[in-house]
């Protein structure tokens, strides 16, 4: 009994150690005053990314929306990575202080402020059937499309088992691949309640086209209605439940 007992804590202490390990990832979407976007992108090109990496934190990618009603003129949405959430608390505070963040943020506002309010932050943590996340450039022209799922209370495990049993295969029958899949970790941002995931197309009009045909599918069709005998797993409007923006890879973005 004494052997099982101390067998037992082991692997609960492995388990810790491994969860403990595990990285997690920083969503921030920056909204610029109009005609600043391009002085933004300049500074994050010539000086952010590389003072991200120096203070301990990971670029992932950096996009542009495409359509203008989502921000294509004024918004930059990015993910880093993030050895713990007190890491990042760390690394933030270095970059914050360092001499060339401050001298390159003084020299890009001299004619005046870039941002016209706080960045958005969300953490997340991947889920358990996200694919391991590649760093990759492509090499062909994609877009990119972010998708961020919020449901009614309680509702969050059925929709990961949709994804998980479902959605996920059909995705990649219809055409799209998968970046990566996450969600929240505090309360205020949609933790217990939100998905944010990210897929790949060839253009957005294939992004559509993809959609239409997987809509229609009779596996999706049989697969929605059973996960959703006790009601929609997003909430409605449908419009509220599920937003999606289609995104164009920034120049400097590792992920192209």
């Amino acid at each position: 009994m004494k052997l099982l007992t101390t067998l037992a804590a082991a692997f609960v202490l492995s388990a810790f150690s491994r969860a403990a390990a595990d990285p997690i990832y920083e969503l921030r979407i920056y909204t610029c005053h109009d005609g600043k976007l391009d002085a933004l992108q300049k500074r994050f090109r010539d000086h952010t990314c590389k003072l991200f990496e120096k203070h301990g934190m990971k670029n992932i990618g950096y996009w542009v929306p495409v359509d203008e009603d989502n921000g294509s003129k004024t918004t930059l949405i990015y993910v880093l990575e993030h050895a713990s959430r007190e890491a990042a608390k760390e690394s933030f505070k270095a970059f914050g202080t360092d001499p060339e963040w401050q001298a390159a943020r003084k020299a890009s506002e001299e004619g005046g402020k870039i941002l016209a309010k706080a960045p958005e932050s969300i953490f997340m943590i991947p889920t358990n059937y996200s694919p391991a996340l590649k760093i990759e450039k492509s090499g062909k022209p994609r877009v990119f499309e972010m998708r961020t799922y919020t449901t009614p209370p309680n509702k969050l495990d059925a929709l990961h088992a949709r994804f998980r049993d479902h959605t996920m295969k059909l995705f990649s029958k219809h055409g799209m691949s998968h970046l990566a899949y996450w969600t929240p970790i505090d309360a205020d941002k949609g933790a217990g309640t939100k998905l944010i995931y990210i897929l790949a197309h060839d253009s957005k009009q294939a992004g559509l086209a993809s959609f239409g045909a997987f809509r229609a599918d009779p596996e999706w069709i049989q697969a929605k209605a059973a996960s959703e005998k006790d009601g929609s797993l997003t909430i409605e409007p449908h419009s509220e439940g599920v937003k999606s923006v289609y995104m164009k890879a920034a120049d400097f973005s590792p992920i192209q």
